[in-house]
């Protein structure tokens, strides 16, 4: 029983899970509605409600940012495996329009991406590579552009 569910949490399934109950996520309102098998899609919203909007009545900054913030980390630590360190090194938002209604962001880890981050690791040096999200609302319309470095590395 024990070894399932280590199993089950370890899966992306788990994972879902458990950050759609983690405390920030849980208090923000941000909602992972799907992660793929492989680790390679995700998406994920945010209603606008009482307890995420800011003094004008949009959405909080920082909960926009908290909704795209660990999600090419831990998708690049389970595409790539257990031989590589990933870790967020920086980030940064713009803020393009007041975010209204239901809030979305969607992630996608290419073959074409991890072909780059095994060629630039390949001896042991480590890689910086920039990623961007947007997150929109639910016209389609641009509320919100991030760009995640990551900092990436072969294990010796």
């Amino acid at each position: 029983m024990k070894k399932r569910l280590l199993a089950w949490l370890n899966s992306p399934a788990g994972l879902r899970r458990i950050l759609n109950l983690y405390g920030p996520y849980l208090g923000a309102g941000v909602r992972v509605r799907h992660l793929a098998k492989d680790y390679r899609e995700a998406q994920v919203e945010m209603k606008l409600r009482w307890y995420n909007r800011n003094y004008v009545g949009t959405h909080f900054g920082g909960s926009l940012f908290a909704m795209i913030d660990p999600f090419y980390m831990l998708m690049l630590m389970n595409s790539l495996g257990r031989d590589y360190i990933v870790w967020d090194a920086s980030a940064d938002i713009d803020f393009i329009k007041p975010g209204r209604g239901t809030v979305k962001a969607h992630f996608v880890v290419t073959d074409a991406m991890l072909a780059d981050i095994q060629q630039h690791t390949a001896n042991g040096e480590k890689y910086l590579p920039t990623y961007e999200v947007n997150i929109i609302d639910e016209h389609g319309e641009l509320v919100a552009k991030a760009r995640k470095t990551l900092y990436i590395r072969r294990k010796a």
